[in-house]
């Protein structure tokens, strides 16, 4: 996108704010909502996703667009004149794990979505300022897999040790109003956000055509509920690992957090275990609770610093699982022990599942066009989980597509199933693409 004047001013406002939160990391800001003006609105449209689904009200962004200056104006003044009413979100269900559960999903509508994107800039702003190395969920310049990235050269480094998984139910249904507003008043005293969040956070949730009033929580899916979400969690989590657990360790420790997903890693094992018995306790405070069968300590020691093996694999490492992968020790081609990482099974599932369940949906659609599709949800797989040491997965996928694709085009009418000798000839003429590497492994320095 073509920068503009108004997206150069709207940048020297954000370093502005953020440089006045980096010198200032104890201050709490009173006046931000001033930074919020046309220019700024329209910057946060940019930044917008047009192709979302609609919310309550089913405005589209092409609808909202056909009169924007209008609309974006009046935005503005009901947003500032506090007369803005935060409309409930639309809750949607998506299949989760194996799908036998389902994760809700809010929907703003497009015009909310264009506020929360404003104040969640000036907040990112502050914010970024406070946020610590180990967290990357839903932060700029920032991703999943530098989150595994760092995991893995930091492990290695360890050469291991005992992983503390952690699993936080319904973090997001359960994120508590009050402790939320404790914790944003310490940063940010600047009465418009502030009621604007409070809108937001009381703004209901629509689902099949009932509307409720949750108690708790953020919608998973709205604008401003990633950056809630990591204010929360640095406050509960991040600081108080780095502040006060970590000097109180015997040995070595850190921390690698994405949103409400993160593991703990510690090279002493008493550690480990004073940590996972105060963790629960420490959630709780704050009204969240641990998966008691999903949060569990692994040993993830590394292959030649365990016991030897007696016969019944108990000195075998560990694994565990982050993020779509599974982590495991192994040797590589030098020689060395490596944590490498793996497709985890019920991610590769859940994929699996998905494509066999289009390709069913969609086997009347011209072979060309079905190709087509199945050539981009291919690519975007190996977008993410295209990293060194994943390649069987990798090939297992395409391979698995493959005959999904050949099982559903076959069932495209009551005649004989198509042979996979004529399957053949159409992947001739229309190639799946090949697995890639798209992020190689970066050894530890």
């Amino acid at each position: 996108m073509k920068e503009t004047s108004s997206s150069t001013s709207i940048s020297t406002k954000l370093v502005r704010i953020a440089e006045l939160a980096k010198q200032a990391p104890e201050m709490a800001f009173t006046t931000l909502a001033h930074h919020i003006d046309i220019d700024w609105l329209r910057e946060a449209y940019k930044r917008t996703r047009k192709d979302g689904a609609t919310g309550i009200d089913g405005q589209t962004a092409t609808e909202y667009a056909a009169h924007l200056e209008d609309n974006l104006r009046s935005l503005l003044d009901r947003a500032k004149s506090g007369m803005y009413r935060a409309p409930p979100v639309r809750r949607v269900h998506i299949a989760k794990g194996d799908g036998s559960q389902t994760r809700p999903i809010g929907i703003p509508t497009f015009e909310d979505k264009i506020l929360q994107r404003a104040v969640a800039m000036v907040l990112e702003a502050v914010y970024e300022q406070d946020f610590l190395d180990c967290s990357y969920g839903f932060r700029p310049g920032r991703s999943a897999h530098q989150a595994l990235e760092a995991l893995q050269n930091e492990t290695v480094r360890m050469a291991g040790g005992w992983i503390l998984e952690v699993d936080i139910r319904k973090f997001f249904d359960s994120l508590d109003h009050a402790y939320l507003r404790e914790i944003l008043h310490r940063r940010v005293r600047d009465g418009v956000l502030l009621r604007l969040i409070g809108k937001w956070l009381n703004a209901g949730v629509m689902e099949s055509g009932a509307l409720s009033y949750p108690e708790a929580g953020t919608p998973q899916g709205g604008v401003i509920s990633p950056l809630l979400a990591n204010v929360y969690l640095h406050e509960v989590l991040d600081v108080w690992f780095e502040r006060d657990v970590k000097p109180r360790l015997q040995g070595r420790a850190f921390l690698v957090r994405y949103a409400d997903d993160f593991v703990i890693v510690f090279s002493c094992e008493d550690d480990a275990r004073r940590v996972m018995d105060v963790l629960p306790k420490r959630f709780g405070k704050y009204g969240l609770t641990l998966h008691p069968q999903k949060t569990r300590l692994v040993e993830f020691r590394r292959p030649d610093r365990r016991p030897p093996d007696v016969g019944d694999g108990a000195g075998r490492p560990g694994t565990f699982d982050l993020l779509g992968f599974t982590h495991y020790w192994a040797s590589s081609r030098k020689g060395k022990w490596v944590v490498k990482q793996r497709t985890a099974s019920d991610r590769f599932r859940r994929a699996l599942k998905r494509v066999t369940a289009w390709c069913k949906l969609h086997r009347h659609q011209p072979v060309r066009q079905q190709w087509q599709t199945l050539v981009q949800k291919l690519r975007g797989h190996f977008g993410y989980y295209g990293i060194t040491g994943n390649s069987e997965a990798l090939q297992r996928f395409r391979w698995r597509v493959e005959r999904a694709w050949h099982k559903w085009l076959g069932r495209r009418s009551g005649r004989a199933r198509m042979p996979w000798v004529r399957m053949v000839t159409l992947l001739g003429r229309y190639p799946l693409p090949l697995p890639r590497i798209a992020r190689p492994y970066c050894a530890p320095t």
